[in-house]
């Protein structure tokens, strides 16, 4: 396959700047899809399957990423396309809380705003966010793109780190009005910022500099291109691979400040702020990754997918640890077992970014938006699927075992069986890759 230009201007400063629209992204996903899933079961007494649909529905929206990529493909600026689906991602997040608040009251009118909003929510994550990893992927030198891709990830993992610790602290004592004036707030903010961001970093560089041009789009209908990505190998297998490992990466999501609140006792504000724990320990396992590949130099695509495979198969121990702490309860260290189960996580995520940035641009020229919308839909279904049925095995699991810390272990030992199969399917993604090597010649991209 080609590979397409590795040109690209924009330097450290506009890569910051596309960082901080992740980071105002994630600050609203975050409240959506930790603390108002927490409020529902927690507070509202809703089954765990409601917040559970209803982010399987913001998930399902993004199976349009590849449309969406394939529209900033054909046009010739991919803010457009970030600043629209930011605004509709704050409309929301702010409905979200509203909704929340009028459950309590009214259920009906309060969820059928609550499936406008997660609409809202999932359409604008799947349109901002293909175009900006799209943007990253063609206006940064090949050279940074790994390290790009790693520092804006993890700017969008300190928004959720900051937003849950902070809107944890001002949560507290807990009331529906609360939430909806921090849920405004934050959705305010993080499109301020994002309007703030990306004035101007398309169009010049990092020091002033014109950007590298938008290079001519590729002709052909949204199926002509959707196909010719789908027939290159290198781009099928690995979507087949994003959709496991990211079924076991979001099983435990929605799930865990739930445990909190029932296994443990901790109020929303706590349970909030448990969740920014997670958080940095998942900023914590990319920072290690990104030191620990950049000082180690390799050059063959087996030593980035050995951090793919040692991620999730300590992201499977971090969740029996976890699983037995439930267990043990009363004086069981939360906060470290949580921090634990993040940054094994993040070391597992981090890796697989990586492996995605430089297949981005590889194949056939024009079709970078469509190839990382294609990548983009996997995870997302993958995430909408694990999030459902992690919170129906919740349910399940409640109803057959009294003991709600054992059923929540129950869950927590089969979702560290998913990360094993995800392992098992890393090292089958090495091996072919590692097969393709010798057989092409083609030499391997670094790992740092």
């Amino acid at each position: 396959m080609a590979d397409a230009t590795s040109g690209g201007s924009l330097g450290w400063l506009g890569i910051l700047r596309l960082g901080l629209v992740q980071t105002a992204l994630g600050a609203i996903v975050v409240l959506t899809t930790s603390t108002i899933n927490r409020i529902m079961v927690v507070e509202l007494a809703l089954p765990a399957m409601l917040p559970g649909a209803l982010v399987a529905l913001h998930y399902a929206l993004q199976v349009l990423r590849p449309r969406w990529g394939y529209g900033s493909d054909k046009g010739r600026r991919r803010t457009p396309w970030i600043v629209g689906g930011m605004a509709a991602l704050a409309l929301g997040g702010l409905g979200a809380a509203v909704a929340t608040a009028w459950m309590g009251s009214n259920l009906t009118g309060g969820l059928l705003l609550a499936i406008g909003s997660f609409i809202l929510i999932g359409g604008g994550v799947g349109a901002a966010g293909t175009a900006l990893l799209t943007l990253l992927a063609t206006q940064v030198h090949a050279k940074r793109r790994a390290a790009a891709a790693t520092l804006v990830w993890m700017m969008m993992i300190a928004g959720f780190v900051v937003t849950a610790l902070v809107a944890g602290h001002f949560l507290d004592p807990f009331s529906p009005a609360r939430l909806v004036m921090v849920s405004g707030t934050v959705s305010a903010l993080a499109f301020l910022l994002t309007l703030l961001a990306l004035a101007g970093v398309e169009t010049r560089g990092s020091r002033g500099t014109e950007a590298a041009p938008p290079r001519p789009a590729a002709d052909g209908s949204f199926r002509d291109a959707l196909t010719q990505v789908w027939a290159e190998p290198e781009a099928r297998r690995f979507a087949v691979f994003v959709f496991v490992s990211m079924l076991a990466y979001s099983a435990q999501d929605l799930i865990l400040e739930p445990f909190a609140g029932t296994v443990f006792g901790l109020t929303p504000g706590q349970s909030t702020q448990l969740a920014g724990v997670q958080h940095a320990g998942v900023f914590v396992g990319m920072l290690l990754v990104g030191i620990l590949g950049s000082a180690a130099r390799q050059r063959r695509i087996g030593s980035l997918q050995s951090w793919i495979v040692g991620g999730c198969i300590a992201s499977a121990l971090a969740l029996a640890n976890l699983a037995l702490g439930g267990l043990i309860g009363g004086g069981w260290p939360l906060q470290p077992s949580v921090f634990a189960l993040g940054v094994a996580n993040g070391a597992f995520a981090v890796a697989a970014i990586g492996s995605m940035m430089r297949l981005a641009t590889k194949g056939t020229g024009g079709r970078e938006g469509v190839r990382m919308g294609l990548w983009g839909a996997a995870q997302a279904v993958a995430f909408g699927l694990g999030g459902f049925l992690g919170t129906a095995a919740i349910d399940a699991a409640r109803l057959l075992i009294d003991s709600p810390a054992s059923a929540y272990a129950t869950v927590f030992l089969a979702e560290g069986l998913l990360f094993l199969l995800a392992a098992h399917l890393a090292i089958g993604l090495s091996r072919k890759a590692e097969t393709d090597f010798k057989t092409t010649g083609v030499s391997m991209p670094a790992a740092s």
